[in-house]
């Protein structure tokens, strides 16, 4: 999403991931990762709220000092790279200064209460259901633009799609063309007039890139095919990934000949 140029226009910022600001509500299996990779690209994690503790520091926290201290010590107070703490109020760290939020811990998180004091430029729903309608309804006023919890957070399910098609076929993905990849590559290097004996390390595709790279194209078409929508539809993105969604279920139901 960070790379379209219609997003970015209307979020106003850079395209792209680097640099950016992110404060993350929940640093379970689903804030963890994301901060993880966020930070891996280049990405600020600068606020992380857990539900007995916040923490934040503009110039970015620690991931993976974050991740061993909570699993230490069950709470983030008292983290040494954070440059503010709170334990009485955690949620109010929602509302601190970011490019991007992440809830990604409760439903209802974002509600009519605080909308109006939310900084970020976008927000991407990790959780279930974290915005209310009425936060959603001042979001859009404001110009924040709401990524929906069924499009942000459904790479879980994806990566269960593909574990579907692997016990139906009874055999791993790239099981097939993992050979077939190696010897291409030290073909195409022979060509280029390298030494076979450099060539022993030269390996296909394993599983989990082939994983990873499914899961990149299904996720990243998806997002780009529902923003156009939106965009060319003057929707909202909750409401052309609904609009979207319905249109497919009953385009197949219609020509299975369930309905007319």
């Amino acid at each position: 999403m960070t790379s379209y140029p219609t997003f970015v226009e209307k979020v106003g910022l850079p395209k792209g991931i680097k640099d950016r600001s992110f404060v993350v509500q929940g640093f379970g299996a689903v804030g963890y990762w994301v901060s993880h990779f966020l930070q891996r690209d280049g990405g600020k994690i600068t606020g992380v709220i857990e539900y007995n503790s916040a923490i934040y520091n503009p110039d970015g926290l620690d991931v993976e000092a974050v991740n061993d201290y909570m699993k230490a010590n069950g709470t983030l107070k008292g983290f040494p790279g954070a440059t503010e703490t709170e334990v009485d109020d955690p949620t109010s760290f929602l509302e601190k200064e970011c490019d991007y939020l992440i809830p990604a811990a409760v439903e209802k998180s974002l509600h009519k209460g605080n909308a109006e004091d939310i900084q970020a430029k976008a927000i991407f729903e990790g959780a279930n259901g974290p915005t209310t309608f009425a936060a959603e309804q001042i979001f859009n006023q404001r110009g924040i633009i709401c990524c929906p919890d069924m499009l942000v957070n459904g790479g879980g399910v994806t990566c269960s799609y593909f574990e579907w098609l692997k016990n139906l076929e009874h055999i791993s993905p790239g099981k097939m063309t993992k050979k077939y990849e190696e010897q291409s590559q030290r073909r195409l290097l022979e060509i280029m007039g390298y030494d076979l004996e450099d060539m022993d390390n030269i390996e296909g595709a394993s599983e989990i890139d082939i994983v990873y790279s499914g899961l990149d194209e299904i996720m990243s078409s998806a997002c780009k095919e529902n923003w156009n929508l939106a965009i060319n539809k003057k929707l909202s993105f909750r409401e052309a990934c609904l609009v979207n969604s319905i249109t497919k279920v009953y385009n197949s139901y219609k020509e299975n000949g369930i309905m007319i």
